[in-house]
């Protein structure tokens, strides 16, 4: 039986609430701690800042029961959950700013015997090194006084809450003992698995799971521009590859985009860059595509003026059915026809474009008197579109599949 337990977490974003309002409702005091307005406001009237089916329904769950309170400053607990965002600097190298500044902020309510958990992705050595050199300041010993451990998270936006349950996890702690405090945690929720090791294999197992789709990514992208090169289908190439027992490639796209496969492997690559190139390698294709995707729609138009023609966009998110714009090679895209003079127009049902500048055109009326129509992004409700109903209405139009959702 997992004894019920005061946790604070530090950042309600697109893990941190989630994972607060499963712990709420599994009957643990959840201290969620956020420096936005926005989202402090939104939880403590019941409603999610993200998109994310049924977690408005959670919170509001959580919220009534008393289980789960926000406030802007941490308070006392017996473990905080660091859950804040870990971008990265112009030069690639992790910022870790976040990470050490709530940190920072739970040093004045740590006592002997707390826990503390770093759940953001950073740089292997962080946990055992800058997160425990922080915690160090308040006076306790860790790894004996307070224990520190890191758990990545490993979910699918879109199905946060079922992955957040039913995956299996990864606890790594400074020391053993670290670990199976950090285990306790987690065995009040996760249904699934719990392997534990040391903080830092930890931390690179995390880094190295989106780096291999990264890199299989990649090479999926490199035989797109072959395949491209040479006429054939590349969707049809991968389909074929893919029967073999022992083939599993993913699918190309227009870009890599998110805060994790798009940032991830550079992670890795910043501890020592000369024993990294095919990281790097595949890095840089995949950020290639944006390039690559409207050097198409240019060579397309190269006899014509920008401003004369008029494309539909479709899709603006980092993936399909989800309001995450960060890092998407769609948006990337998007701005740069807008940049070079373009007629853009755009549909996307999922995301607030307006806060962009962008206003959603309705499906029904985008295509009219287009010239071209370019799929960034395999929304559900894009499938439905069927390509050779708009040609025939528009036979000169240039449709662009950047997701092979179209093909027969």
């Amino acid at each position: 039986m997992v004894l019920k337990k005061t946790i604070c977490i530090v950042g309600l974003g697109y893990i941190g609430l989630p994972t607060a309002s499963i712990l709420a409702t599994k009957g643990h005091q959840i201290i969620g701690v956020d420096v936005n307005d926005n989202i402090i406001n939104c939880v403590k009237n019941g409603h999610s800042p993200v998109c994310e089916p049924d977690l408005d329904l959670l919170i509001k769950a959580a919220v009534n029961s008393g289980n789960l309170t926000v406030h802007k400053t941490p308070s006392p607990a017996d473990a905080f959950i660091i859950c804040v965002p870990t971008p990265f600097l112009d030069n690639k190298e992790a910022d870790l700013s976040f990470v050490e500044k709530a940190g920072e902020s739970i040093l004045p309510y740590l006592k002997k015997g707390d826990l503390v958990i770093l759940e953001s992705t950073v740089p292997p050595g962080t946990t055992a090194g800058l997160l425990a050199k922080v915690i160090s300041r308040s006076g306790l010993k860790v790894g004996e006084d307070i224990y520190v451990a890191f758990c990545p998270e490993r979910v699918l936006p879109g199905r946060i809450l079922i992955e957040l349950v039913s995956n299996d996890r990864i606890v790594g702690g400074i020391n053993p003992i670290s670990a199976e405090k950090a285990k306790e945690i987690y065995s009040s929720f996760v249904e699934g698995n719990i392997f534990l090791t040391d903080a830092t294999t930890a931390e690179m197992s995390k880094l190295v799971e989106n780096s291999y789709r990264d890199v299989n990514i990649a090479f999926a992208n490199e035989l797109r521009k072959i395949c491209d090169y040479m006429g054939i289908d590349v969707w049809e190439v991968i389909s074929l590859a893919n029967r073999h027992p022992r083939v599993n490639i993913l699918n190309p796209g227009p870009g890599v985009g998110g805060h994790c496969i798009a940032v991830d492997p550079w992670f890795i690559v910043q501890i020592n860059p000369t024993l990294t190139p095919l990281i790097t390698a595949a890095r840089n294709v995949n950020d290639s595509m944006p390039d690559y995707i409207t050097g198409l729609i240019n060579n397309r138009f190269k006899q014509d003026k920008p401003e004369d023609v008029t494309i539909a966009v479709l899709g603006l998110t980092y993936k399909a059915d989800v309001d995450d714009l960060r890092e998407s090679p769609a948006l990337h895209i998007t701005q740069k026809l807008i940049a070079q003079g373009y007629n853009v127009k755009i549909n996307e049902p999922h995301a607030h474009i307006e806060k962009l500048g962008f206003t959603s055109i309705p499906l029904d009326t985008i295509f009219n008197k287009v010239q071209a129509v370019i799929l960034l992004v395999n929304h559900s409700i894009y499938k439905i579109i069927d390509p050779e109903s708009l040609l025939k209405q528009n036979p000169n139009c240039f449709i662009l599949d950047t997701r092979g959702i179209w093909k027969k």
